[in-house]
Order: structure tokens, then sequence, then C-alpha cells
């Protein structure tokens, strides 16, 4: 605890989808808390995430890179955080495909930095936040904790690097390291690239929905506040050097995830426009999550209600998506999906 008798968190990339939806989690959770926010602001990272805490004394916003090791020693040395949490990630498998270096500095070289600065002013937990891609794809069955990881493209090869370096602190030095992986997220706040927001707020506006391949790759969906609530259980729970897979139990075709986005905004099915399929684009991921059920927790959140619940958030909200869809967002699109916005 700090002076005032404060539990302190340090949240990295907390300015972005699942940093921004844990930090409102963890206010709406406990009165005695204060949260340090660090956050590069690259594209995704959206300050008008957390303006409603803009005015809270125990939410602090720090502008940085965790890749500085001068800023993040400060930080430490500033509010001396109990836990720190790290979701500041590169993340977007596309951008990897076209720029990867972003990725592998970010993803595994301000992991060290981060690590480093626990390691010398000492922490009750460092929570890494990892991806279920780090596994690579699987026709059938699911991964586990003890699966080989197998990344296929240069974003789950970095996370993987990362995951793998922050366990390394723990076997070597004994720091208080968990490693997290979880399925694919959705829900408010989500920057409108990945695939439900773009296609969402695409169907808004009466634009092409652009489907990879046949669209039958897939993936697990997890609902955010799933996310941030298992993030949690396992920050009290967990246990020091462990991973825990998190799932939301919810195995989707990409078409089936078009398809019901379509009818919930209530817009015809020749929206769909297929794309040639992205490079090694997996065909499949599934996660067994029996050791964290064994645990004690679960998603406690159904699909279709909380697809639901983020289509009318995406509706109500244009004001927070319609700015991020121009500039360099647009030309991002025209030169992966060969269409125009």
């Amino acid at each position: 605890m700090n002076r005032e008798g404060k539990m302190v968190y340090l949240v990295t990339g907390g300015a972005g989808f699942i940093g921004s939806n844990y930090i409102h989690y963890l206010f709406r959770r406990y009165q005695n808390i204060k949260v340090i926010n660090l956050d590069k602001l690259t594209y995704a990272g959206n300050l008008a995430n957390l303006t409603d805490l803009e005015s809270n004394p125990d939410y602090i916003f720090v502008k940085g890179d965790i890749c500085d090791p001068a800023v993040v020693h400060q930080i430490f040395l500033d509010y001396r955080p109990n836990y720190v949490v790290n979701f500041a990630a590169e993340s977007h498998v596309d951008r990897s495909i076209g720029k990867p270096d972003d990725f592998i500095r970010t993803d595994m070289f301000g992991v060290f930095i981060l690590l480093e600065a626990a390691k010398e002013f000492g922490i009750d937990r460092f929570i890494q936040i990892s991806t279920d891609e780090v596994y690579g794809s699987i026709l059938s069955g699911s991964f586990t904790e003890e699966s080989t990881l197998r990344p296929s493209n240069p974003y789950s090869a970095s996370k993987a690097g990362g995951d793998r370096l922050a366990y390394s602190y723990f076997a070597t030095y004994g720091l208080p390291v968990i490693v997290t992986r979880a399925s694919n997220n959705y829900g408010p706040y989500q920057y409108p690239e990945k695939l439900i927001p773009l296609f969402v707020t695409n169907a808004i506006e009466d634009k092409p929905l652009p489907l990879y391949g046949d669209g039958k790759n897939i993936r697990d969906w997890l609902f955010v506040e799933d996310h941030c609530d298992a993030i949690e259980f396992i920050l009290r729970n967990g246990k020091n050097g462990e991973v825990y897979n998190i799932a939301g139990g919810s195995e989707k075709e990409n078409i089936e995830i078009t398809n019901l986005i379509l009818e919930l905004v209530g817009k015809p099915k020749n929206l769909i426009r297929y794309v040639p399929d992205r490079i090694g684009h997996d065909r499949r991921y599934s996660l067994d999550a029996t050791k964290l059920k064994n645990l004690g927790w679960q998603a406690s959140h159904n699909f279709r209600e909380a697809i639901e619940l983020t289509v009318n958030w995406y509706i109500e909200h244009p004001e927070w998506w319609k700015p991020l869809k121009s500039g360099e967002y647009l030309e991002f699109y025209k030169k992966h999906y060969k269409m125009e916005l």
C-alpha cells in the first residue's frame, strides 16, 4: 500500500481497448485503490475511453513508452505499485506482417524494461497479458497451458517472446509473475480495425464488410468484462509462475459473426465482400480453460446477450468511433482490403 493506505496498480496500455475496460472495472469494484495508467498513445490508445475518470484523484495518466527505462523507473519511484498489469502491446496481426519491428520492440523489449523495474523495486504481482495466438492453429481439440507454442506471425511470435521472458523472471529471480492467455475479446471501446467493431461500424454506414478467405476461420470469443474479471481473479488467487488460459467458451466461424452482426444492425447480407485470405491466417484457435475453472472462475456473460450489448454500444456512440476511421486508418484499410471505405 502507498502512504494513503491504498493499493497501487500500474496498468500499462490502459488507454487501449482491454486496458481501459480493466481500469473501469477496478474503479467499479474497489474504493481503496490508485491506478497509474502508462500509455504511449499510439493509434489504438484513446484517452476518450477514460474521460469519466479524468477528475478522479486516484486515477493518474502518464504518457510514455514502456520501452523507455527512465519513464518506467520514475513511475516505480514515485508511486511504488503493488501490482503491474501489462496490456501494452502492438496487437494487430495485419500490421505485424507489414511492420514487425514495432511488435518486437514493444512486445518483448518493453516487457523486459517493466520486469527490470519490478525486480528492482519489488511488487506483489506482475500479470503479463499474453494471447491464445501464441499456440498457433488447432483443427480439433483445444490447447492447454502445457501445449507447445507455435506462433505463426510476427505479432504472436513477439507475444510469445514477452510471455516467456516474463516467466524467466519468475524462474530466475523469483519475481511474482503470472501469465494469462486469453481468446479473442470483444466489447465497447475496441479500435475499429478488429473484426467485430470494423464490421459493426461498416454495417451501420452501409459499407462493405471485408471477410477473409471463405469466412470459416474459427475463434473463441470472450466478452471484455469477463476478461477483466478473470485477470483480477487470477491476480488475487493465481499461483506465481503459472500460465492461465482464459476462454469465452463461444467458438464461432467468422461468417457466423458476420451474419449475426448484419442481423443485429438490420442490414442485408449483400454487404459482405470476400477478400483474399491474409498471409499465415490461422484456421482455428481454441483454449482449454479447465485449469482456471478448477481455480474457481468461468465466464459469466452469454455470447448472444454480450454481442447485442456490444453492437448497441457502437450504434449509440458514433462520436467515439467515427473520428477514428479517417486519415492513416483509411490508408491501412485500402491497402489491406483493396477497397474504399
